[in-house]
């Protein structure tokens, strides 16, 4: 069982940044891609964006290509969300999850989220 725990949610203006952490329990992080989503109100959960296992393989959905950054770093097991110039639309609850490969495999454990809201 992998517990993830988000961190770094905030009230931002729009054209700021905000990094999101997320932190996987355990000692097999470097087992796990990891991905993050949203879910604005109303609207459905939505992929944001995604990295491989090495971190060599980064994906991301076309509405913050450009402006977001998906990276992870093994050595303190943790998964970061940099997102720069944010807009009022980015505003939600942001999830980390893991799944234990790349592709199409679906995602296996999920954190409890973390709120993003950017005010114009």
């Amino acid at each position: 069982q992998v517990q993830l725990v988000e961190s770094g949610g905030g009230l931002v203006q729009a054209g700021g940044s905000l990094r999101l952490s997320c932190a996987p329990s355990g000692r097999t992080f470097s087992k796990y891609a990891m991905g993050w989503f949203r879910r604005a109100p109303g609207k459905e959960r939505e992929f944001v964006a995604a990295i491989s296992r090495s971190g060599g393989i980064t994906d991301y959905t076309e509405s913050v290509k450009g402006r977001f950054t998906i990276s992870r770093d093994g050595a303190k097991n943790t998964v970061y969300l940099q997102m720069n110039s944010l807009k009022p639309e980015d505003t939600a609850v942001y999830y980390c999850a893991a799944r234990t490969a790349w592709g199409t495999t679906p995602y296996d454990y999920w954190g409890q989220g973390t709120q993003v809201t950017v005010f114009s």
